[in-house]
């Protein structure tokens, strides 16, 4: 395989695994730990900023409930800090030395701002493709005037990129209706 083609691959492959952690972060109307792992704790008087995996283990009771017991008890009250300043809107009750987070249902108003935040990330995504497709094509084009390419290998070239950008967008859009359908299912 081309390296243009095969680095190409490797781009996209990379951009829809960022994808699948960004909407792995939008709330669904079921508890997940997903959801609070990569909130960022600012621990210890401001002097760490730790991902909220990195300060307590987060687990689940039941389809509502999300519990969070922190590796170092001192950092109870940053973990819940943290987690009023996210935009998921949770309410954590403290328990001792651990964080209690009821998930409440979504509202079909939230569904549709959830759905409408997941377009956003989709396009922004898309908009990724697009971008790293035209500078691929423009390295082709640039190899093809300097005689480094023939005719018939540059829009054998091109056409291997549309149809991995054709591949990956597909992917993307499956990925979208999928988390639609979670987010949208009572």
């Amino acid at each position: 395989m081309d390296p243009l083609i095969s680095g190409f691959n490797n781009s996209l492959q990379n951009i829809v695994i960022r994808l699948k952690e960004d909407l792995k972060t939008v709330r669904t109307g079921r508890a997940n730990p997903v959801m609070l792992e990569n909130l960022i704790v600012e621990a210890y008087g401001g002097q760490s900023k730790l991902k909220m995996m990195e300060v307590a283990t987060i687990t689940t009771e039941g389809p509502s409930i999300i519990l969070i017991q922190p590796f170092d008890p001192s950092t109870v009250q940053d973990i819940e800090k943290a987690i009023l300043k996210s935009p998921l809107g949770f309410s954590p009750q403290v328990q001792g030395t651990r964080l209690l987070i009821k998930v409440p249902p979504l509202s079909e108003e939230q569904r549709l701002k959830f759905t409408k935040l997941i377009g956003q990330i989709i396009e922004e995504k898309k908009s990724i493709i697009r971008n790293e497709r035209d500078n691929v094509r423009k390295t082709i084009k640039s190899q093809f005037e300097n005689k480094d390419l023939t005719e018939d290998g540059k829009f054998r070239l091109e056409k291997e990129i549309d149809n991995i950008t054709q591949k990956f967008t597909s992917e993307i859009q499956q990925i979208k209706e999928s988390k639609e359908k979670e987010i949208m299912a009572i």
